[in-house]
């Protein structure tokens, strides 16, 4: 599929970088580009000329598609298709991201959450349409008339039917999170733009790559965590145990997107509650990213995670394989304002990594020490493993008779909890 890129700004100059990356990771071929600076045409979103140059530049490159790095307006896409050659399709750039986001969408979840943004998408223009037949008085007018008020009407429901059904979703979700709590693992999440590392520094953490679900943890995980220079790789989350002593359950969650409506972010909001309540937060930025740039991510980051997240956040500038140590320093200090004290690591080369592992353990909640007496039962030694499988044991010692064993460790205060219990539980065996 061949495509055109076209945008414009109300002032100085396009950047058209990302609505090319986004082009590249939907599957097309970007074959030509045009930008204006200039106020908003309420009809043709581009002055009139500029679109007689956009049908131009289609013609003579064959683009089967024109994409907009703006929002466009129903009429204005109504418009604009009339003005290009014949059958040239036109989307806004939020039509882009729905696009890729349905052929990223796996899983139950990331499907249903991909269909009703979509309906979001589509509910407005509907509406519009409606509104306009009824003040027109022409229900023959771009199709309008009694079936878009029967359309409004059914999006409407689907909206409410599907945010019902992800409400399910995320309880379950929650139940299953707490069970992670309960059983004494951390929850750090992943979050940041797309591109900046993600899942690569997923990989580097992880104790290995294949998940066990035979605990019933997290059943509906991909064994697998994509590491690609592909925006939107991830859609949904992939959660994996840390190489740790301590017990860490690491997820990767759908990247950040630079200019998301409400309607589109409020679609995926489930997805972030990965973040919003994981115990720790990294926050990875592309180091290798101009400080402008970094600067524009770290403050849509922060507005998006301080929204409803009460974790700690620690900034990770990663791909620092691709930056000399004088530029990274530069800036380090340029954006010591919005990361004071960043953990700077190459997820590709593998480079400190060890102090990442380090502040992970230095950000997580406190653990709670605990120094357990257990008589020497049937049961002993599977208590004994369970606290090694939970907790950070510090030492385990047998009495001379061999009549007792005693653990000491630090954990959760629910695994420090629960050890006593199972402790308390223990029968000693009678003598015959």
């Amino acid at each position: 599929m061949n495509a055109i890129i076209a945008k414009r700004v109300d002032s100085g100059s396009a950047d058209i970088g990302e609505i090319r990356d986004l082009a590249r990771a939907a599957g097309y071929e970007v074959v030509g580009t045009l930008t204006q600076t200039r106020t908003e045409d309420a009809a043709l979103h581009l002055g009139e000329g500029k679109v007689g140059e956009l049908a131009e530049l289609v013609a003579e490159t064959g683009a089967n598609t024109v994409i907009f790095d703006n929002r466009l307006g129903p009429y204005q896409t109504y418009n604009l298709g009339r003005k290009l050659p014949a059958d040239t399709a036109v989307m806004d750039r939020f039509r882009l991201i729905l696009e890729i986001f349905g052929q990223r969408a796996r899983t139950k979840k990331a499907q249903l959450q991909v269909e009703l943004a979509e309906l979001r998408y589509e509910l407005p223009r509907v509406e519009a349409k409606v509104s306009l037949a009824r003040r027109e008085e022409r229900p023959g007018f771009m199709g309008l008339g009694e079936y878009d008020e029967s359309r409004e009407q059914d999006i409407k429901a689907q909206i409410s039917a599907i945010s019902d059904e992800l409400e399910t979703i995320e309880a379950t979700e929650e139940h299953r999170r707490e069970q992670r709590r309960e059983s004494g693992f951390d929850l750090v999440a992943l979050a940041g733009y797309t591109n900046a590392g993600k899942s690569s520094l997923l990989r580097r953490l992880a104790a290995d790559v294949e998940v066990d679900e035979n605990e019933g943890l997290h059943p509906d995980l991909d064994p697998t965590a994509e590491s690609q220079d592909k925006l939107f790789t991830t859609l949904g989350t992939t959660t994996r145990r840390a190489a740790m002593d301590r017990p860490v359950l690491v997820t990767d969650t759908v990247g950040f997107i630079s200019d998301l409506p409400h309607w589109l972010v409020e679609s995926f909001k489930s997805t972030l509650d990965s973040v919003y309540r994981a115990d720790l937060v990294l926050l990875v930025v592309d180091a290798s990213e101009s400080v402008e740039r970094m600067r524009e991510k770290l403050v849509t980051a922060h507005d998006t995670l301080y929204e409803r997240n009460e974790a700690p956040i620690v900034t990770v500038l990663n791909k620092t394989d691709l930056v000399d140590e004088a530029t990274l320093q530069e800036k380090r200090e340029a954006l010591s304002t919005l990361a004071p004290n960043p953990v700077a690591v190459s997820a590709a080369a593998g480079t400190d990594i060890e102090d990442l592992v380090e502040r992970i353990e230095e950000g997580l909640p406190a653990y709670e020490r605990e120094r357990l007496v257990m008589p020497m039962a049937d049961d002993t030694m599977g208590v004994v493993s369970w606290i090694h499988d939970h907790a950070e044991v510090e030492d385990v010692s047998y009495t001379d008779a061999g009549d007792q064993v005693t653990v000491s460790f630090a954990a959760r205060p629910s695994v420090v909890e629960r050890s006593r219990n199972k402790a308390a539980d223990l029968a000693v065996p009678v003598e015959s």
